[in-house]
């Protein structure tokens, strides 16, 4: 959770010094959002080939596996699709972006952003970073009462990183190789989909 509410406090620093004006007018008035964007995911590019661990639990697993990641994808589209009737203001095409993101809150709200502007990106931090705290408090209760694999669809694409300790304490450490393989497929799709749910559809 640390993670997360270092995340939170620096977008509220970012909110308050845009709105005081604080900063030079060259920050203000200059879009370094793309900037970030192209480092991020050199960055994640850059994470993601480098565990080779990670390459090799995909290779190692049955095929079967494939199917968790796939269930969260539709899970969590169909979800927020299911909301978005209680909220008319946003599209269902916005809200099933937002949904996209599967936890991966500093990717999907840079794309979301760049696309659809500031306030879906922010709808889109919030929420996703929400999937995560609820994931690192509520593991124990999805694990008991909606079976192993709840942890693990819960927390989406941080299954293989922040929220794995938690998942895998609450469902054995078997379970955890395929918590690291749906969230290598979940954060392997994010910037793709995303995109192409707010581009495309």
């Amino acid at each position: 959770m640390k993670n997360s509410l270092i995340i939170l406090g620096f977008f509220a620093l970012g909110l308050i010094l845009g709105l005081t004006r604080f900063l030079p007018e060259v920050i203000m008035e200059s879009d370094f959002s793309m900037y970030a964007l192209y480092l991020l995911m050199f960055l994640v590019g850059i994470g993601i080939g480098a565990d080779r661990s990670s390459w090799k639990v995909i290779k190692e697993t049955n095929i079967k596996i494939i199917l968790v990641p796939l269930c969260v994808i539709v899970g969590s589209l169909v979800g927020v699709a299911a909301i978005s009737v209680f909220t008319p203001e946003i599209q269902i095409k916005e809200a099933l972006a937002v949904g996209a993101g599967f936890g991966y809150y500093s990717l999907s709200s840079i794309f979301i952003t760049q696309i659809s502007g500031e306030t879906l990106g922010v709808i889109a931090l919030l929420s996703n970073i929400l999937r995560e705290i609820i994931t690192l408090l509520a593991v124990p209760i999805f694990v008991k009462y909606f079976g192993k694999l709840a942890g693990i669809a819960s927390g989406g694409a941080t299954a293989m990183d922040t929220t794995l300790p938690i998942i895998s304490k609450y469902t054995g450490k078997e379970w955890a190789i395929i918590a690291v393989f749906s969230g290598i497929v979940l954060t392997i799709l994010v910037p793709f989909l995303v995109p192409f749910i707010l581009e495309v559809l």
